[in-house]
């Protein structure tokens, strides 16, 4: 549910099915009214739009409403559509991280310390995309990385791209002291 790069409709329609009844189950009135309100800002239906940084939000919402299966349980079919089970409170932990990592790319070049010292736009591009969880459009991605003058072209080139040869980019440390937040400033991702 927190990797929206691929088109996977039918499982974000059963999870809200699912919240929807676990609202409905409610105890009165005000909690099935509280919880429609929770589903609606944690998955973006209440006008808000997807947030990407909401992800232990999401999780949280999940565990409460049964839909996040415990390690060593058998959950049932329905349950499984949230992920695998994980030992402890690692989705929790992995919630966390994700949902920070997702803030803190927007302001830090975070990036660029999961990249290697030299790495190829193309690289550059499905990390982001792993990170953020959204697909982001090639050439509108080139435009933004070299407008926001982050990396610098290296005299190398790569065939390992399985086409024409790519140019090796690296990370220019000078960013961080050019301006105050040198982060990826990816465009808008709300999705209504």
């Amino acid at each position: 549910y927190e990797d929206r790069r691929a088109e996977r409709a039918d499982d974000l329609d059963a999870i809200a099915a699912r919240l929807a009844a676990w609202a409905e189950a409610a105890s009165s009135p005000e909690a099935r009214r509280r919880r429609h309100d929770r589903i609606g800002l944690t998955f973006g239906a209440a006008g808000s739009g997807w947030n990407e940084e909401r992800v232990l939000e999401r999780y949280e919402l999940l565990f409460e409403a049964g839909l996040v299966p415990e390690a060593g349980a058998s959950p049932d079919e329905s349950a499984l559509l949230t992920g695998r089970p994980m030992a402890f409170d690692h989705r929790r932990m992995l919630a966390t991280a994700l949902g920070r990592l997702r803030g803190k790319i927007k302001y830090r070049p975070v990036v660029f310390e999961l990249m290697p010292p030299t790495f190829t736009l193309g690289q550059l591009q499905r990390v982001v995309e792993a990170l953020s969880g959204i697909l982001l459009h090639k050439q509108n991605f080139r435009r933004l990385v070299a407008h926001q003058g982050l990396v610098e072209e290296t005299e190398a080139v790569t065939a390992e791209t399985g086409g024409r040869p790519a140019r090796l980019m690296r990370f220019r440390r000078e960013v961080l002291l050019e301006r105050p937040a040198p982060g990826l400033r990816l465009p808008s991702n709300r999705i209504g």
